[in-house]
């Protein structure tokens, strides 16, 4: 007998497009469970308003800025990104009539760079080689000299795993009454610490699992620890493990799901599938759920949507189009 589906009403009635991010769907992945007593089920934070999980947390730091009187009308926001967070800022800001200057690597995708000028961001590069470490350290730098800005800075702010914590995590338990593993990228590390804090106060067996970068690979939106900055919101207590992807699995794997499953995700996301099917493959039962962080449009111009999969499977490692 198949089992009934929980089929929520899609859309909504919200007074602008701010109020309707989150409640995102949880869909199974079924062909790519490795046995049958174990269900894998994708998080597709990719239908958010911009695209991403991001809209999660530029929204939560942007509201508590203006709760607790950090910011006013007009004010520039600034902040550090590698894409997602700066293109859900741009968005909000201009929503709410904040001017937003955002440090993003000169190597991100053109569309990213697209995004943010169309929702009216200011644009300054840092260096690619640096990746978003430098971006980072050239937002701190200018925040420093210039006083009349203000960062959210995404990296240190308690508002950004509180938007999981309050958001995300509880989405999750409303459609699963049990969750074996969790898996996220390693960003920031708002949604590791946030989802990871709110399911192990009801499912204390939870393990929560990092999907981590190999040191010097550039998956973009994802960041190695070992290159040297540990965002401040990370409390590395709170993981069970960290499992490190080369950028050729997370590039195969953003393949596979778009091949197998019909996802149009981004790169990022092919990482954090690929630690999820191992951690599915390492257990006899229960529910693995994974998050998809953003859709496939930011990332069309590197080709890995068309490029035949043989060819990527003989790619270097660390090559990046």
């Amino acid at each position: 007998m198949t089992e009934p589906l929980l089929n929520r009403p899609c859309g909504g009635r919200f007074g602008d497009i701010v109020q309707s991010i989150g409640a995102t769907p949880l869909v199974e992945l079924k062909r790519l469970s490795p046995k049958p007593g174990v269900r894998i089920w994708a998080k597709l934070e990719s239908r958010n308003p911009t695209g991403s999980i991001k809209d999660r947390v530029a929204r939560a730091l942007i509201e508590d800025a203006e709760e607790k009187g950090a910011i006013g009308p007009g004010m520039t926001i600034l902040e550090p990104t590698s894409g997602n967070t700066g293109i859900a800022l741009a968005m909000i800001c201009r929503r709410k009539g904040y001017p937003l200057r955002v440090v993003m690597p000169e190597s991100v995708t053109v569309e990213r760079t697209q995004l943010l000028k169309m929702y009216g961001a200011e644009i300054i590069y840092s260096e690619g080689a640096k990746g978003s470490n430098g971006a980072v350290e050239m937002a701190l730098d200018l925040a420093e000299k210039d006083s009349s800005v203000y960062m959210p800075y995404q990296y240190g702010n308690p508002a950004n795993p509180a938007a999981h914590y309050n958001g995300t995590g509880p989405e999750i338990l409303e459609e699963l009454d049990d969750v074996a593993a969790f898996v996220a990228g390693l960003g920031t590390g708002g949604t590791l610490m946030g989802v990871g804090r709110r399911l192990k106060e009801t499912l204390p067996d939870v393990k929560i699992v990092a999907a981590e970068p190999m040191q010097g690979e550039p998956v973009q939106g994802l960041r190695s620890l070992d290159d040297g900055f540990i965002p401040p919101i990370i409390d590395l207590s709170m993981l069970d493990r960290k499992i490190m992807v080369s950028n050729r699995d997370a590039v195969l794997w953003t393949r596979k799901l778009l091949d197998e499953e019909g996802i149009f995700a981004g790169v990022s996301s092919g990482a954090i599938a690929r630690v999820a099917v191992r951690i599915a493959d390492e257990i006899d039962e229960g529910n693995v759920v994974f998050i998809i962080c953003d859709d496939g449009w930011r990332y069309l111009s590197s080709g890995i949507y068309t490029r035949p999969v043989d060819e990527i499977e003989s790619l270097e490692s660390t090559l990046w189009w």
